[in-house]
């Protein structure tokens, strides 16, 4: 039955307000303040792309130098720069952040999504990364680029080894553009756990969604170490502190752990991706639903647990006694199952379909190859004797590769094909883009295959040059010339991807016949991706409901009518995916661009070594943040919301399952593994000592002068507590008051923690032990400063009428906040106080 004419006018001027709401500001103003997910992902997608090329310029130069013994295309500081350089950037400004756009991209579009549950947020970690990767390359104009490799080992890097700057360029960019991981990481976290379209519960998630869930899990819980090991070795390079110093009871051996805790993780937080890209183009061109849908679930959960168990395998050939040595060997080959089980259970997707050799699984089946192969060369120097053979040697390199470009290259090119159509409506072209993927192939393969050869007969990594008794300058020529063959196919990708977007083919809707959501939608996709909130019933839902696609492009279905004039999401729950609530997004904001650009300001200031300079732009930042936090919520929100005739929902701020509530969890997770770390270098460095605390200063026994700082914790929790039983009972000035008194409690521990240890311990200069106490304390008291912040806030906003009983979730944010930090300098407190008496 055809709908009637005023039904298609109404849905005309439905769709016109949902463009209208969701689009862009003008000019160049509306570029700059943009806040869509879209927007931001390609933006992330280009940068990484961008900066995969000035990392792949690099390398060129690396293999020039290479290509025969004594070559003088770099002079060894050079080329050492454009070694760190080109590792960190691959690393640190491509691998993750171009997998995290992809993810911005396609989340919302998979799981039935209009946009990102903090789109704000999505925008200031953009802005931060482009600021943090310009950062890190301005170096090169002061002459100052990092010269220690991207794993930065102290002692090389720290004040005496290297008296520049460029370990601080490095240390305070790569940080910085850190930022944008974390903050994406609790970003995807909370779209992925309640936003989902209804009826996709967790048996109904896309693979790419599970795989994105276990990489920012592993984010939030692997890169703290390495933002922990940057403040560290910053504080000693800065201020003296003696982290590392081996003669004033620090250890050198420490940076590598945390870097470690980091690192290896990261393989995985690379690769996880990828294999979530594997999973969806695998069925589509094998015709048929993936085999062991449960199976490859449990493998990346698997995955993500013992990544963590690994990062010592980095370390064989430091002196790791024998029996740890065992354990992190047998580790290594353990993480080998879970990731068979995935390539198995693609293999029997394709084995039990009927095959469509299309491009996208061009690259697919040259991931197999090259990962496969990687894979071998990583059990290999999992055996702990063959690792002291190999450990640095051009072998290793070739196995680094393999894994990691080649394992995360080959994917994600098939995903860029595989999902160009549904950004571009348009198709690549077929022979440009398969001579590109042989291009890519056969030199990724001849670049790096004979680096094991190189290896083997004893060529060392990170030198510039090597002997020609080794007889390896023939290797070397040969990967430099497949270096430039390989660079031409990736050169001709982007440009083949980038001509798509003007020149490519119309394609039609859905030309690969997918099965998931995101091909529901029409290409190129409007701002708004949905009309109507999908209703989903099946893991490939476009395969069992043929209809899908034309009731989610109406707007007489769930959220479709936008009469609010708001920008507006469904919240469902994270596991059965029901309706339970409707969550207010903010639109095109400066905030974003302000924040990242005083956080600049303030790093600048600071490896300037205007320090004082540096301290006052945290006025400044506190004052946006608060005034970011000030623009969330609407005062005058009804009670409920009509979601579609006959439903209406609560805002998001009288939801249990509000994203709010699951950020701040997300955030509590990433603040807690950075403490975690500390404790960990407090306890390493402990048990490294000869004296714990240092010959000639007793240890801080718990007395009066010491422990009458606990009285402002209690005093702390108990308000915060009190504060939540008020406001239950809807006695808003009571929980007000107490929210105040909570902020001056953590307030007063903040200040009084640090003033009774001034008296006991030494300066940070003199020894580890006093260094790590210092920072141990600092960080308690920045966290409960944070608290207190949050809790005078939340009190301005009862007082305002912006929280109440019913709705309380900025409260509930401000108390979780709050409870952690007090716990968290509870245990602080212990460490310093009781652990060492009892040795």
């Amino acid at each position: 039955m055809s709908a009637a004419p005023g039904d298609d006018r109404i849905h005309a001027q439905r769709l016109s307000a949902l463009d209208r709401i969701w689009a862009n500001g003008p000019g160049l103003a509306g570029q700059l303040t943009a806040v869509n997910h879209g927007t931001i992902a390609l933006r992330f997608i280009v940068a990484g792309f961008g900066f995969l090329l000035v990392g792949g310029l690099l390398s060129m130069f690396i293999r020039l130098q290479l290509a025969w013994f004594d070559a003088e295309v770099l002079d060894p500081r050079r080329y050492n720069q454009f070694v760190t350089l080109h590792g960190t950037t691959m690393m640190f400004l491509f691998a993750v952040p171009i997998m995290e756009g992809f993810a911005m991209y396609l989340l919302p579009k998979m799981i039935g999504a209009r946009d990102l549950p903090f789109p704000r947020l999505s925008a200031f970690g953009w802005w931060c990364y482009l600021f943090g990767g310009l950062f890190l390359y301005s170096s090169l104009l002061f002459d100052a680029a990092p010269d220690g490799g991207w794993f930065m080992y102290v002692p090389l890097t720290d004040a005496t080894y290297s008296p520049g700057k460029g370990a601080d360029f490095w240390l305070l960019g790569v940080t910085f553009a850190e930022i944008a991981a974390v903050t994406a990481a609790v970003e995807l976290i909370v779209a992925i756990l309640v936003t989902r379209a209804p009826g996709m519960d967790i048996r109904r998630m896309p693979l790419f969604a599970w795989a994105i869930l276990v990489m920012a899990f592993m984010i939030a819980l692997g890169f703290p170490p390495l933002i922990l090991a940057s403040i560290l070795l910053e504080l000693q390079r800065a201020f003296g502190f003696v982290f590392f110093d081996p003669a004033l009871g620090g250890d050198p051996l420490l940076w590598q752990h945390l870097f470690w805790l980091f690192g290896h993780p990261e393989v995985y937080i690379i690769f996880l991706p990828a294999a979530g890209v594997v999973s969806m183009v695998v069925p589509t061109f094998a015709r048929r639903p993936v085999v062991g849908y449960s199976w490859i679930v449990l493998a990346l959960v698997a995955t993500g647990f013992l990544s963590f168990g690994l990062w010592v395998h980095h370390m064989f050939a430091v002196g790791i006694p024998l029996l740890a040595l065992a354990f992190f060997s047998a580790a290594s080959m353990a993480v080998a199952i879970p990731t068979a089980i995935q390539v198995f259970a693609w293999i029997a997707t394709l084995w039990s379909g009927r095959p469509w050799l299309r491009l996208p699984m061009l690259h697919i089946f040259g991931f197999f190859f090259v990962f496969v192969l990687g894979g071998l060369t990583g059990v290999m120097l999992a055996f702990v004797p063959f690792d002291w053979q190999a450990h640095d040697t051009h072998f290793v390199v070739a196995h680094l590769h393999y894994v990691l470009i080649g394992g995360m290259m080959f994917p994600l090119f098939a995903g860029l094909y595989y999902w160009l159509p549904l950004a571009t409506g348009r198709m690549p072209s077929e022979s440009t883009s398969r001579t590109a993927f042989w291009l890519v192939f056969v030199g990724f393969n001849l670049t790096f295959l004979p680096m094991h050869l190189t290896g083997l007969l004893g060529m060392p990594r990170r030198v510039y040059t090597y002997s020609p008794e080794l007889g390896v300058e023939w290797l070397n020529l040969l990967s430099t010339a497949a270096g430039f063959v390989l660079a031409v196919g990736i050169v001709a990708i982007l440009v083949d991807a980038g001509l798509c977007f003007v020149h490519g083919r119309r394609g039609r809707a859905n030309p690969w016949r997918a099965g998931t959501l995101e091909w529901a939608l029409r290409a190129p996709v409007p701002n708004y991706n949905f009309a109507s909130m999908p209703v989903v019933g099946d893991l490939y839902p476009l395969w069992h409901d043929r209809g899908l696609a034309a009731r989610s492009a109406r707007t007489d279905g769930l959220l479709g009518d936008p009469a609010s004039g708001r920008r507006e999401l469904l919240g469902t729950g994270p596991v059965s995916a029901r309706p339970e609530q409707v969550v207010f997004l903010s639109g095109s904001s400066w905030l974003p661009l302000a924040c990242a650009l005083v956080i600049a300001a303030l790093l600048a200031c600071f490896i300037a070594g205007l320090y004082a300079l540096a301290a006052a732009c945290l006025l400044p930042l506190v004052a946006l943040f608060l005034a970011w936090a000030w623009t969330t919520g609407h005062r005058r929100a009804p009670d409920t919301i009509q979601a579609e005739e006959g439903t209406r929902l609560p805002p998001q701020y009288a939801a249990r399952n509000a994203p709010g509530w699951w950020a701040v969890v997300g955030t509590l997770l990433i603040v807690g593994s950075l403490f975690a770390s500390l404790v960990f270098a407090y306890f390493y460095l402990w048990l490294g000592a000869e004296a714990w605390p240092p010959a000639g200063q007793p240890p801080m026994a718990p007395e009066l002068s010491h422990a009458w700082p606990l009285l402002l914790l209690a005093g702390a929790g108990i308000a915060g507590w009190r504060a939540s039983v008020s406001l239950r009972a809807a006695q808003g000035r009571a929980a007000s008051v107490a929210m105040a008194l909570a902020a001056l409690a953590a307030a007063g521990f903040a200040l009084a923690h640090p003033l009774s240890l001034s008296a006991s311990v030494g300066a940070p200069q003199a020894h580890a032990y006093a260094a790590v106490v210092w920072t141990l304390a600092g960080f308690c008291a920045l966290h409960l400063a944070v608290a207190a912040l949050l809790c005078g806030f939340a009190a301005a906003r009862v007082v305002r009428g912006h929280v109440r009983a019913g709705r309380e979730l900025e409260w509930r944010v401000a108390g979780a906040f709050l409870r952690y930090a007090v716990v968290q300098a509870a245990i602080g407190w212990a460490v310093v106080h009781l652990f060492p008496v009892l040795q």
